[in-house]
């Protein structure tokens, strides 16, 4: 196997898998003896790429245990529904909630896989009456599906993506409302909320989030933590991450471990 440069190697995750999930998180494992603070988000709470990623820090930091149950490519779905993480949301101190995007979830428009959520399941009657032209079967991912979708018709897409930040607001509040702790939320992203979204393509993630539905689910958590780059300046710099040369990629997408650190800091004082 090739690699991007010397010390680029992959990560071992050292994967675990705890009782009522057969999703495999990241380790180490922790015994869920409480109190402890609950990490839940997608591959950058996972910690794709990252040697330590947030939630490691804060173990390492806070005098309590840190549950890292980031999901890869996770959407709202997986992290509301599987019953490791519902179980482990019971008995969190805290949560830490990771701002996924909008497009991974299953809604009025189409369906996705209930674990892997950035896999496309089936359209519904709706889809199918708004883009007659297109044959669904040929989509696996969301991405993918909605690039295609955006292409075909800008004016018909505006109706998707309304659908989706609909969607989102409201599970997102459904879920604040309803957590038996408090709840810190953290914009892990290279982008920062403020910028624009791009015209002509999708863009980076969180896909379809806005400040505007930042701010309105915000103001029923317990805190709001962006580890971004600055308004304007979205970077791509992968240097202190670990990938194939095949994964460039998708590193180029995530996080890196600067922004982690950042993340790091802000949770540790907003949890002590």
């Amino acid at each position: 196997m090739s690699f991007e440069k010397r010390g680029h190697l992959p990560l071992d995750y050292r994967p675990v898998v705890y009782p009522g999930s057969v999703l495999r998180f990241r380790g180490p494992a922790h015994g869920l003896v409480r109190p402890y603070v609950l990490c839940l988000g997608g591959s950058e709470t996972f910690g794709r790429f990252i040697h330590a990623p947030f939630a490691a820090q804060l173990d390492a930091t806070l005098p309590l245990d840190v549950v890292n149950m980031g999901v890869m490519n996770a959407g709202l779905d997986v992290l509301m529904n599987d019953p490791a993480i519902l179980a482990a949301q019971d008995g969190a101190r805290a949560i830490v909630l990771q701002i996924t995007g909008a497009q991974n979830m299953t809604n009025r428009f189409y369906s996705v896989h209930p674990r892997r959520n950035d896999r496309f399941i089936r359209a519904t009657g709706m889809l199918r009456t708004i883009y007659r032209e297109v044959d669904f079967t040929e989509f696996h991912f969301t991405r993918h599906l909605l690039t295609h979708l955006m292409g075909l018709s800008p004016d018909r897409f505006s109706l998707v993506a309304a659908e989706l930040r609909t969607a989102w607001v409201a599970r997102m509040s459904a879920y604040l409302r309803a957590a038996t702790a408090p709840v810190h939320l953290l914009w892990l992203a290279r982008r920062h909320p403020d910028d624009p979204g791009c015209r002509h393509a999708l863009g980076p993630d969180p896909l379809f989030v806005t400040r505007e539905m930042l701010d309105s689910v915000a103001a029923e958590a317990a805190s709001l933590t962006i580890a971004a780059p600055a308004v304007g300046q979205g970077s791509t710099t992968t240097r202190g991450m670990f990938f194939a040369a095949r994964e460039a990629a998708a590193a180029r997408a995530l996080a890196g471990p600067e922004l982690h650190d950042a993340a790091a800091r802000e949770l540790a004082r907003q949890l002590s």
